[in-house]
């Protein structure tokens, strides 16, 4: 079945024997790569209406064969595009990875229809909570295209080839809405925060045989790798048979092309109406027009292409998504956004509201954890009687439910987009600090368009974030940090690494996760280490910091609303300084650690807290070296350890945060710090190695854990045995000898059994 055409069929049923087809899937990549590493679109695009009935048919006779009496079921089918000949290639009787986004992309809330069926609801007797009329035995209808894209993050795993089979190695998902599959595929793009403005290559050098092995060779470049074809005039027939995409998909990528040649044969100023009314109706950014019209590069010329647009009128309307194709009203508030004529649809309430901005996908060093934030500032907004507005892209997260807020906009998080919907809506504020790096990113933007920001400003996060001003700030307050610096070249790096002795840390600026973070030992490590660094940077300095080695490490999270401070907690790391602090395991209460260094970091807390302003969370990492505590990193926003805290503890930071954004003081809300209740709680890192087999285990500065798990128990050991089964890890037998093995030019390289 290599190179066969993919299909997904997600099904419902009752005890009764009803029977639904809640959405169609097809894999835009032919078989052999995995479904989750695939590019996806809803609904099925290239079937004719009578493939589509039989498969219907097929699917619901598999769940016959099968017994599934009741629930959610997934059934996968290749499709011989030659002959048309159909085989079923696996069937899960079970909500899936698949279910998630087929309830994103209908409305149709199938895990939750699902439960109510299994304790013995039918699907008639069930209301459909979209429209308000009817039942839920009905099958959703759609008058727009949905588009997945998986995130990967193959380099964190050095050694490990980025090509793509059966084994599925991406680490998170966007998903986006539009007219087309055109204009749903470019939102997605620049959805995945990994530099893409849309659907675009730059010349790459190869020669035509290298680029014909690499789109034979399906990898996450490969649709930046037909992009390039199409510029080489390489026709869809020898892109079809390297590929095995469909000719529809290729097609539609061909007029996608087209349109970008046209655009690149005007300037910003001879572009006609229609033209770029074209262009953004096909998906264009702002930011793709203006590098393709010659109106500038970055934020300058995605301002100058703005202008004119909003000169012409353009702007964006917004639909519901309603099951039904608009056949009924729908009184769901889940919205997306195209350039088409006709009214908007947002609605936006009378009441005074609040938009929350949600992470994006989930990657490696931003996941669930800032999710959570954001969907308990939802239900705190709501609880203090505000509109909550929620904007994100990820739908494999809970803030993209449609019933969790007042309104949700299924739209990218990149500062056009966003604008559109503060343009509808006219919030009181926006809460930048809880979604993680991606939100952050657009704080200054946003500030610059008017946009009031609740909670902690920008003139405090870029005084945590900026090393020198950082620096200058802990000297005020006395406090120990180690020696750093920041370089642009190497030649600077050389000097500042020299000017505070080897080891040193380096990493480059604003970014999660440790990317590109490593230890240099010696000026022979610096230079390919800068290089990195600077690479994966967002376009500020690289930070060099003298390394602690051998230091432990805690993590301190802290609600503030400008004057008092209330300490959440403080998290001791296992692994000592030098493995990133997503990749170490951590215990709450510290372990042996003497009171008054504990209460050294809740001081300092304290006083960098009110010393920034910060009205909200902040994280502080520090570092216990030779008896002298340092601060390492000042984060004032929501960080990965705030769920682990509140579920630890029970006291809900996020929730706290909130209200001090609102104006609500800390002594109004009588929260003390929180405590484990006698008990300890490990956090324990789960690592995706056995899908990077060629990688090494070595942990570093540079995260690779993709998700964590916290075992409890009355003392460590229970804790940690149970944390360590939670994590599938399976515990030494007693008797078991470990000798550390140390590299003597760097120490802690490696331990083996």
């Amino acid at each position: 079945v290599l190179g066969w055409q993919e299909f997904e069929l997600e099904v419902i049923r009752d005890r009764a024997g009803n029977g639904i087809i809640v959405c169609s899937i097809e894999n835009v990549d032919p078989m052999g790569v995995h479904t989750g590493d695939s590019v996806t679109v809803a609904p099925a695009q290239t079937l004719t209406d009578r493939q589509y009935q039989d498969l219907r048919d097929k699917a619901l006779r598999v769940l016959d064969a099968v017994g599934v009496v009741t629930g959610g079921s997934n059934v996968q089918f290749a499709v011989d595009p030659r002959s048309g000949r159909v085989l079923v290639i696996e069937m899960n009787p079970r909500v899936s990875r698949s279910s998630a986004l087929a309830s994103k992309a209908t409305g149709y809330p199938i895990a939750k229809i699902a439960a109510l069926l299994a304790v013995g609801y039918t699907l008639p007797e069930l209301p459909n909570e979209i429209t308000g009329t009817g039942s839920a035995c009905f099958e959703p209808t759609i008058d727009y295209t949905v588009v997945k894209v998986p995130r990967w993050s193959f380099e964190k795993f050095p050694g490990t080839p980025a090509s793509l089979g059966t084994a599925m190695q991406s680490v998170g998902e966007v998903m986006a809405m539009g007219r087309t599959f055109r204009d749903a595929l470019q939102k997605a793009l620049r959805s995945l925060e990994t530099g893409l403005d849309g659907w675009s290559s730059r010349p790459s050098g190869r020669t035509d045989d290298e680029l014909a092995r690499d789109l034979a060779d399906p990898g996450p470049g490969r649709l930046g790798d037909l992009h390039e074809a199409m510029g080489r005039g390489w026709s869809l027939a020898r892109m079809h048979e390297l590929t095995g995409i469909d000719p529809w998909f290729l097609d539609n990528l061909l007029r996608l092309h087209e349109l970008e040649m046209r655009l690149e044969a005007c300037d910003l100023d001879g572009v006609t109406p229609d033209l770029l009314r074209e262009a953004k109706r096909e998906g264009f950014s702002d930011r793709q027009l203006a590098r393709l019209l010659d109106a500038g590069d970055g934020d300058s010329g995605e301002r100058t292409v703005r202008r004119r647009r909003e000169e012409l009128g353009l702007r964006p309307v917004y639909r519901r998504v309603d099951t039904c194709a608009a056949e009924f009203r729908s009184l769901t508030p889940y919205l997306y956004s195209v350039y088409e004529e006709g009214p908007c649809e947002a609605r936006p309430g009378v009441r005074s509201k609040v938009v929350v901005l949600g992470g994006g996908p989930n990657r490696i060093g931003q996941g669930i954890e800032f999710d959570t934030c954001c969907c308990h500032a939802v239900q705190t907004l709501r609880a203090e009687g505000r509109e909550a507005i929620l904007v994100n892209c990820n739908p494999e997260t809970v803030s993209t439910d449609y019933d969790l807020s007042d309104r949700l906009y299924f739209e990218p998080l990149r500062l056009e987009d966003v604008l559109h919907i503060l343009d509808v809506e006219r919030p009181d504020g926006v809460i930048v600090t809880l979604g993680g790096q991606t939100p952050l990113n657009l704080a200054e933007g946003l500030e610059a368009a008017g946009t009031t920001l609740l909670g902690t400003g920008t003139t405090a996060i870029a005084r945590a974030e900026d090393r020198e001003l950082c620096r200058r700030m802990l000297d005020a307050l006395g406090v120990h940090y180690p020696r750093a610096g920041c370089a642009d070249t190497a030649a600077v790096a050389a000097h500042v690494a020299g000017e505070i002795g080897y080891p040193v840390m380096v990493r480059p600026s604003f970014v999660l996760g440790g990317r590109a973070m490593q230890v240099a030992y010696g000026p022979g490590d610096l230079e390919g280490i800068f290089a990195a660094a600077a690479a994966a940077g967002a376009g500020g300095p690289v930070l060099i910091d003298a390394f602690l080695e051998g230091a432990v490490e805690f993590d301190v999270d802290a609600v503030s609303d400008g004057r008092e401070v209330l300490i959440g907690g403080i998290l001791q790391h296992i692994e000592a300084a030098g493995v990133h602090s997503g990749d170490s395991y951590a215990v709450l209460p510290p372990y042996n650690t003497a009171p008054e260094v504990l209460e050294e970091m809740r001081t300092v807390t304290r006083a960098v807290a009110r010393e920034l302003g910060v009205v909200g969370l902040m994280n502080i990492q520090f570092a216990l070296h030779e008896g002298v505590l340092h601060v390492l990193e000042i984060n004032p926003r929501a960080s990965r350890t705030v769920p682990f805290l509140e579920k630890a503890t029970g006291v809900d930071l996020t929730a706290a945060a909130v209200r001090c954004m609102l104006g609500i003081p800390l002594r109004e809300q009588e929260l003390t710090e929180g405590d484990t209740g006698g008990l300890v709680c490990v956090k324990a890192p789960v690592f995706p190695f056995r899908r990077f087999p060629r990688t090494d285990h070595l942990l570093g500065p540079e995260m690779k854990s993709t998700g964590e798990v916290m075992g409890r128990g009355a003392d460590f050991g229970e804790a940690f045995a149970r944390a360590q089964a939670a994590c599938g890890q399976a515990l030494p037998r007693r008797g078991t000898v470990f000798v550390s093995v140390r590299d003597k030019d760097k120490p802690a390289a490696a331990a083996v059994a």
